[in-house]
């Protein structure tokens, strides 16, 4: 590593198929263009200009986007040294106390020795505290100049680490973070490594769960899984401010973080790569954050970005700036051109209520010529895109969130000209219905002009003509396209703004035991569970009421995590079954406990494991041409429902929290994840927790092959069971007694889980 250059870093390059696809598309969308200019109307030369120079924009950033996407690196974290010295700096301003207390667990825990530091500009006794109560450095300033970026600069004049970890208050790192990027830094040139920027609250704002094969699509997916990729291979991958490590004798090259942006990632990134550093981008996600949970925060982020990026701009002239190559340009000034995306798609938008209105036509060609050139290029435009995007572009979920996002977009890029101006979003305390009507207002003027325009310009052609059918009806279907792509934002963001729960409710499956009032115990499963909540399967009692007190555990790699609660809602059996299926519980644990469940949840993407979500979606290339356009692979744990179980290795011997999957969710087979190694080829004793009497097996297992969101590793084993056998009563007795005894292992020794 400490010799490789950057143009021999290993790469996945475009598919010689849609090579082809692309070839096509320029060829298609330059005969277009070339027909579109001659068809500019004279008598409307300003909206025919408007119309055809959004048309040109569309087609250039999409040259862009190829150019960026065309060569995938494909980057294995290289082995880190032990003596490095790291120092991780955790920035926080207003973040409450739990939330970042979340994020520093899981700093504090992570593998590589290192300091953690909270920088609180916020200047608050109970993060003093916070800090004080577990271990960290604590460091404020007198004055928040420079906001972000100066907290940094300051914590870099009290700190002495050769590499410096950065986490925002909402990042929580897996265990294994600083093992899977200080490697990299063997090579001297390396002035940081980035990170994706995944999430764990999977309903956000920015997330869209469902399809058949459990698909978790986020508006982030293109640029983490693909972009980022695409512009690692020209060096040109940015800092993004939060789980990144980052060279100290590096920023001290630059003066430290840049600041006079409210972008200091991307600002960062830029003076670095001009002063000759080479960057790396690692495509595992190894950090998990809090994503905007609704339209307001959503959007305000994305107006920060886009002044930032115009600001940059002004400043550093991308275009021109001095030591970057070409590609690195290139690279940043297609970044920074995306936020002026929202004034063409308004240029779209409301097109056609001017076409409709007025009976002004942007063009002067025949429906027939028009179809003729139009259709090649729309098509092939969307299919390049979802080609290029590798399957993590979903076109119709794209212009969904382009809608919901083209007036910050537009809003934002006014911030190249003057400085920039406060993006208004809602009072605290404003009713949910009130706030999405008043933040969806661009999308709802959308939607009542382009109605009122098919209203008035079909009543327009029946009683007076004024524009030839096949345009009336085009602009209709226009219109159409624009009314129904906002319904959707408005019906999306309504969803979300609604009252939800205080915490996010991980799907995550954990062996769990209930003990009753009377001392009865209960083991079974948990598929549903936050900080104080839970839902638990298991042979349940009848007498179990709403309001019952409870006490019980639930068994996470560190230990068991004991719990005091009170039932909330009680699932009875289906079809008149007697009996209750589920309980709804919260619940309260101890300081330690509270460490212990917090440090499995959060910092982990065990819930896209274990539920087999991808954000991958198959190309039509990737479906007409499997065996040379690849798209994702298998995943046998797609819809599987989870039992807990125990296995041991001896008949006597402590037993092994598992998971096993529920019969029927898994088309015949059966698999086993654990947190730890279990013997391979060898028979071992499983006992299964359901509601229905299931005898102890002697089971033989396989490894199974697992992988996490954009292909990550996995913290956890899993196999598949190749061979099952009852056991005799006897053994199966033995098994329930040492289990009642409380003989779990405890294996401290094994391979860590990063949970």
């Amino acid at each position: 590593m400490t010799g490789m250059k950057q143009n021999e870093v290993p790469f996945t390059p475009l598919e010689w198929p849609r090579r082809l696809l692309v070839l096509a598309f320029v060829v298609a969308s330059v005969w277009y263009l070339h027909w579109r200019y001659g068809t500019l109307n004279p008598e409307a030369p300003v909206f025919s200009g408007l119309i055809y120079g959004a048309e040109v924009f569309g087609f250039a950033t999409a040259l862009l986007h190829v150019f960026m996407c065309w060569r995938l690196t494909d980057r294995k974290a290289p082995p880190a040294r032990l003596d490095v010295t790291v120092d991780v700096f955790v920035p926080t301003y207003n973040e409450s106390v739990d939330l970042v207390r979340k994020t520093l667990l899981a700093a504090r825990g992570m593998d590589h020795p290192h300091t953690t530091w909270l920088l609180d500009d916020g200047r608050r006794p109970e993060m003093k505290a916070l800090a004080a109560q577990l271990g960290c450095e604590y460091l404020a300033r007198d004055d928040n100049q420079h906001a972000k970026a100066g907290n940094l600069n300051h914590a870099l004049k009290h700190s002495r680490g050769e590499l410096i970890a950065i986490f925002d208050a909402d990042h929580a790192p897996r265990q294994d973070f600083l093992a899977k990027t200080l490697g990299y830094f063997e090579n001297r040139k390396v002035a940081f490594v980035q990170t994706p920027q995944d999430f764990y609250n999977l309903d956000s704002y920015q997330h869209r769960p469902g399809g058949a094969g459990r698909t978790v699509w986020t508006e982030q997916s293109l640029f983490f899984r693909v972009i980022q990729r695409g512009k690692d291979y020209w060096n040109s991958a940015f800092f993004c401010g939060s789980c990144a490590v980052i060279r100290r004798s590096a920023l001290e090259d630059i003066g430290g973080f840049a600041t006079g942006t409210v972008t200091e990632d991307l600002h960062t990134s830029m003076r670095i790569h001009a002063k000759g550093h080479q960057s790396v981008y690692h495509a595992e996600p190894l950090a998990f954050g809090l994503a905007p949970e609704s339209i307001q925060p959503f959007l305000a982020q994305r107006v920060r970005w886009g002044q930032g990026a115009m600001h940059v701009w002004r400043k550093e002239g991308i275009l021109t700036h001095r030591g970057l190559s070409l590609a690195q340009r290139l690279n940043y000034f297609a970044s920074v051109l995306t936020y002026f995306d929202g004034w063409q798609k308004a240029i779209f938008y409301f097109a056609p209520v001017l076409v409709l209105l007025s009976g002004v036509l942007p063009m002067r060609a025949s429906m027939t010529d028009f179809l003729i050139h139009f259709a090649p290029f729309c098509l092939l435009t969307f299919w390049v895109f979802e080609e290029v995007a590798r399957g993590y572009g979903r076109s119709l979920f794209i212009e969904q969130y382009n809608m919901a996002r083209f007036a910050a977009f537009a809003w934002a890029t006014l911030a190249w000209i003057v400085p920039p101006m406060k993006f208004r979003v809602t009072a605290k305390g404003m009713p949910a219905a009130r706030a999405a009507m008043r933040l969806t207002f661009p999308q709802w003027s959308v939607l009542a002009l382009n109605a009122l325009a098919i209203a008035v310009g079909g009543i327009v052609w029946l009683v007076a003509p004024n524009l030839p059918v096949g345009a009336v009806v085009a602009s209709m279907f226009w219109a159409i396209v624009n009314s129904a792509l906002a319904i959707g934002v408005i019906a999306f963001t309504t969803i979300t703004q609604r009252n939800r729960r205080t915490q996010y409710r991980f799907p995550v499956a954990v062996p769990a035991e209930l003990v009753m009032a009377d001392g009865t115990r209960v083991r079974g499963t948990v598929d549903d569970v936050s900080e104080n909540g839970l839902r638990f399967y298991g042979r349940l009692p009848v007498t179990l009421a709403v309001g019952d007190a409870l006490t019980g555990h639930l068994t996470v790699p560190e230990g068991p995590v004991a719990f005091w609660g009170e039932v909330r809602g009680a699932v009875p059996m289906a079809g008149g079954e007697p009996g209750l299926k589920a309980l709804g519980l919260h619940f309260s644990t101890s300081a330690e406990g509270r460490d212990r469940l917090e440090g499995f949840l959060f910092g982990s993407d065990l819930q896209w494991v274990l539920n087999g979500y991808t954000d991958q979606v198959h190309t039509p290339m990737s479906r007409m041409l499997p065996g040379r356009v690849p798209g994702p692979g298998p995943n046998p744990l797609v819809q599987v429902r989870w039992n807990a179980g125990l296995v041991r290795v001896e008949r006597d011997g402590p037993a092994e929290p598992v998971l096993l999957s529920a019969e029927g969710s898994t088309g015949g087979e059966a698999y086993i994840v654990s947190h730890h190694a279990l013997p391979e080829q060898r028979d071992l004793i499983l006992d299964v927790s359901r509601r229905i009497d299931a005898p102890a097996r002697a089971v033989r297992l396989a490894p199974l092959a697992l992988t996490g969101p954009g292909g990550s590793d996995v913290a956890v084993y899993a196999y598949r069971i190749v061979s099952s056998t009852e056991l005799a009563p006897a053994v199966a007795s033995s098994l329930s007694e040492s289990l009642e005894r409380g003989d779990l292992v405890r294996r401290r020794d094994a391979q860590p889980s990063t949970y």
